[in-house]
């Protein structure tokens, strides 16, 4: 019998037409029962555990199904965090986990302060933060600070103009249609990131709101010092009770343009003049007055002072991560002015900058111009993937797996791995009537995969049994399984040398002196070989070398003078002849094609 005949059918794009009101946030702020229990870190006092931390991005929905619903949960991440642990993760970072209508899947959020049912609720959330304190792992949430769900009470209220939010977002007049008169048209040629106007109009307060993402997720307006006030305590609510910190979520959105600065009105924006875009298409603006205005800092500033607070109350260092895609001149400055400390920016440079034809000398440029532009001081950071782009495998091919993640664990700073990753999980198909994304939903059945986030956002494969071990469920899960969890799941990597166990490896090394403190020196040896260095006085060196090409290579590392002559294996990918142990020197280490392997130096360096 066909799957499909015996098993509910999934929703589809369709479910984004249906939502729920979640409770109002007029309420008291609830009291932090737990607050004397997170007290300390998940170690004793530690300042420093976030910059060689090793961050592992769980996509909720998709981790693990604990109660067979298809929809993965908070129990189901508590389970595996001793598999996390086991792997060597010092934090985990939860894509949004509140209460939501779920149109786009908890970045629409109707209350900062509860948690969405189909993932449990705060006696779930408590039970994993336990969980994580007693294995040692750190919980960091996804913050989502530019805008708020449609069905918000914040909304609704300012819909009605009650008094005191009548400004809690972006409203704005239309404008005399020229080509139509007696017509309004938007306030401004603004385009949202899923296509379309940016201005949506409401009937009731007779405006249009702006929504720079998808029509349910109205624009919070930052130029209103209640909004700051608001966000701030929803941040001292999540550290009450205990998190280490945030991921913040598309930071450079939070300020416009203001009208008053362009004749009273918000000012068009030029085109790009990209081939094949159209007016509805994001592409076809440039967005000067919508993203990287210098107010943002300031606020990103002004969080960490709440957070340097909490530092000090709880004895661990609280991290504020960013997300923008911007330019890098952009993005340093959210590290801080000189004077007042800010937060780590994502760098996304191994996402956007290498692709599956970069060689050693493109590569090494990317490494070398984010090491350049970050202040001094500063902790770099490196990000494979993340639940909005094709993943890994599937960008670079399955034979660079193993290459990006060497680079991004041997590389100094904070590593972000998102889940499946350490497995090579490539995207999984969704066809058109299984969509869930907003983003593609906006399209058509011709273009939706153009658009589509769904493809890397399958549930995980654990194992090769029914839904690959995500859920027990006897309907349909939330999304369709890739098609490859039978051959590809992480109890076929748990021993052999396989993809796990060379990402494993990695963490144990990245927890050596030279490997957290050590200076870094990257060389390029040819267009295929690239050579990562790591060296710390005193203690053993660790060099991480990979091969791009399809040949095998012989590398001489003797121009590295400080670097001791003799070294052993310590991790190799899958591609590798070499076997963990053996003893070579450093002037003929043979690297087959398509390895990524890393050695350490049998005497102290330097």
């Amino acid at each position: 019998m066909d799957r499909r005949s015996r098993l509910q059918e999934r929703p589809g794009c369709r479910w984004h037409k249906i939502g729920h009101r979640g409770d109002l946030w007029g309420r008291p702020m609830p009291s932090s029962l737990f607050l004397t229990f997170f007290l300390t870190s998940a170690d004793a006092i530690d300042h420093d555990w976030w910059q060689t931390a090793l961050i592992y991005q769980i996509y909720p929905r998709s981790f693990k199904d604990s109660n067979g619903d298809g929809i993965g949960d908070l129990n189901g991440i508590t389970e595996k965090l001793p598999y996390l642990k086991e792997t060597g993760v010092d934090a985990i970072w939860m894509s949004p986990i509140f209460l939501s209508p779920m149109r786009d899947f908890g970045y629409d959020i109707t209350d900062y302060r509860e948690i969405a049912p189909e993932y449990g609720n705060m006696d779930h959330f408590q039970l994993l933060m336990r969980t994580a304190k007693k294995l040692g792992i750190r919980v960091i949430l996804d913050f989502v600070p530019n805008h708020t769900s449609n069905e918000s009470d914040w909304f609704l209220r300012s819909v009605r103009r009650e008094p005191g939010y009548e400004d809690y977002y972006v409203w704005a007049d239309g404008i005399p249609d020229p080509n139509k008169p007696g017509v309004q048209k938007p306030p401004s040629n603004w385009v949202s990131n899923f296509r379309g106007s940016a201005w949506q109009y409401s009937e009731e307060r007779g405006q249009y709101y702006l929504h720079q993402f998808a029509i349910g997720q109205p624009d919070l307006n930052y130029r209103e010092p209640r909004v700051h006030e608001e966000i701030k305590q929803v941040l001292r609510f999540w550290l009450d009770q205990g998190v280490s910190g945030f991921r913040v979520d598309a930071i450079n959105m939070l300020f416009e343009a203001r009208p008053e600065d362009f004749g009273g009105r918000y000012p068009d924006e030029p085109r790009t003049g990209i081939p094949g875009s159209s007016p509805d298409d994001y592409n076809y603006l440039k967005h000067i007055y919508t993203r990287n205005l210098k107010e943002t800092y300031d606020v990103v500033y002004s969080w960490r002072e709440i957070l340097d607070e909490f530092t000090k109350m709880h004895g661990e260092h609280k991290l504020m991560m960013t997300e923008a895609y911007a330019d890098v001149s952009d993005l340093v400055k959210y590290y801080g002015n000189g004077n007042i400390d800010g937060a780590v920016p994502f760098n996304f440079a191994f996402l956007g900058d290498i692709h599956n034809t970069s060689n050693a000398y493109d590569i090494k440029l990317v490494i070398d111009k984010w090491m350049t532009y970050m202040p001094s001081g500063k902790t770099a950071n490196w990000v494979n993937g993340n639940h909005d782009q094709s993943r890994l495998a599937s960008r670079h091919g399955s034979d660079r797996v193993d290459a990006m993640n060497m680079l991004a664990l041997m590389l100094p700073g904070i590593a972000i791995t998102y889940q499946g990753e350490e497995l090579g999980m490539t995207d999984g198909y969704v066809s058109w009537q299984d969509t869930r994304d907003p983003q593609a939903c906006d399209t058509d059945p011709q273009h939706y995969a153009l658009s589509s986030r769904d493809p890397e956002r399958t549930p995980y494969h654990w194992d090769a049994s029914e839904h690959a071990g995500f859920s027990k469920t006897t309907g349909l899960t939330w999304l369709p399984l890739a098609d490859n969890y039978l051959t590809l799941n992480l109890a076929k990597q748990l021993s052999g040398r396989t993809h796990y166990t060379f990402y494993k490896d990695l963490a144990t090394i990245r927890k050596k002196p030279a490997a957290r403190y050590g200076d870094l020196e990257t060389k390029a040896i040819s267009e295929s070989i690239l050579v990562v260095n790591r060296l710390l006085p005193g203690s053993p060196g660790i060099v991480g070398i990979v091969n791009l090409s399809d040949r095998d290579v012989v590398v001489n590392l003797s121009s590295l003078r400080l670097l001791p002559e003799k070294m052993a294996v310590v991790a190799t990918g899958v591609d590798c002849s070499l076997d963990k142990g053996m003893p070579l020197s450093k002037a003929n280490l043979p690297i087959s094609a398509h390895c990524a392997v890393v050695f350490e130096t049998l005497t102290n360096c330097c």
